[in-house]
């Protein structure tokens, strides 16, 4: 019923499921995905490739290898790897993977600054974006985790929440 943030690295949360910013072909190779993938096992990759192409506004959903969570959503945030993207993509990839987790019956799931790698996306706006998504979904998770490891994206997930959190009480 919440929506936190938190500075931290998403390979080691405990949750249902946690988000990876996917390019369409299931490739993962650097950024987050390169992270679970390095963390969590080669499979995670195969099993995404094996369910592409994920056109962007869509999500799938495979096993977590070694994570300590149950599943990895893979909603994708660009067509190719390494693609500069725009801010409508995010939204897409943020809507898709929490649709999908619904879907899924999950209570929990991790959110990392997506599209603000190499996507090139602002990281204001990115965070902006998720953080409205999520609250949308608010009622429909125990838990919204927004976390990444750079610090400038979770001072904004922080800043957001506030300001949301703030403008509903008024």
């Amino acid at each position: 019923m919440s929506v936190v943030f938190m500075s931290g690295d998403i390979t080691q949360i405990s949750c249902d499921a946690i988000v990876n910013p996917a390019n369409s072909y299931g490739y993962m190779g650097g950024g987050v995905a390169g992270a679970i993938k390095r963390v969590g096992g080669i499979e995670i990759e195969r099993e995404a490739i094996s369910k592409a192409p994920i056109k962007i506004g869509k999500a799938v959903v495979t096993t977590a290898g070694n994570l300590p969570c149950k599943y990895i959503i893979h909603a994708p945030t660009m067509k190719q790897p390494a693609m500069q993207i725009g801010l409508e993509n995010v939204k897409l990839a943020t809507q898709a993977a929490l649709d999908l987790a619904v879907k899924l019956n999950l209570r929990s799931i991790a959110i990392p600054g997506m599209g603000t790698g190499v996507g090139g996306v602002p990281i204001d706006d990115a965070a902006k974006a998720i953080v409205k998504i999520a609250k949308d979904f608010e009622d429909k998770f125990e838990k919204i985790i927004l976390i990444d490891r750079n610090d400038e994206i979770v001072k904004s997930f922080k800043n957001f929440i506030n300001n949301q959190e703030t403008t509903a009480k008024n």
